[in-house]
């Protein structure tokens, strides 16, 4: 014979469900009160603003060396950075090196680069997973624009295709 299936009485299962319905609606009435806490609470007027991301405010001169030491590992020179550097930013010699021993952060590095290239929209491709070309701060992108450059010449481009020349 086959099993049968035993079934719960039409009553129980209506108050399983009452039930059920009593304890989201416990939970839903909890979340809005949390949520109202939230709300009005006041946030302090300097608090206000957007935090910056923390990469805008590492120097430039802890960033540098982590950059040729990424070249010089796959047989490239200081001097191929420097340049991609160069060629991207408008820093070269001895503004570059100025820019490093003060120690600025990359924020200010960019701010005051002296020429940032017209062809820097041509750089694509992804950098930690992100495409160049989509992101949107344009600080971010310009970063995102020197890794780029960097990744590019650890893997053996050669600089004119860099340069996008």
């Amino acid at each position: 014979m086959a099993a049968l299936k035993t079934r719960t009485p039409p009553e129980k299962a209506t108050a399983k469900k009452a039930t059920a319905k009593k304890a989201t609606a416990k939970k839903a009435t909890a979340k809005k009160a949390t949520a109202k806490k939230a709300t009005s609470t006041k946030t302090p007027p300097h608090a206000v603003e957007a935090k910056k991301p923390r990469i805008f405010t590492i120097s430039f001169a802890s960033v540098y060396p982590l950059y040729v030491q990424k070249a010089e590992n796959k047989g490239r020179t200081k001097e191929e950075v420097d340049a991609v550097i160069a060629w991207l930013t408008g820093y070269e010699g001895k503004v570059l090196q100025r820019a490093i021993d003060t120690k600025v952060d990359l924020e200010t590095f960019f701010a005051q680069a002296p020429r940032m290239t017209p062809n820097a929209a041509l750089i694509t491709g992804v950098v930690c997973g992100i495409r160049v070309e989509d992101v949107a701060d344009p600080l971010m992108k310009k970063i995102r624009y020197l890794d780029k450059l960097i990744d590019e010449l650890a893997k053996g481009k050669q600089l004119a295709s860099i340069r996008r020349e």
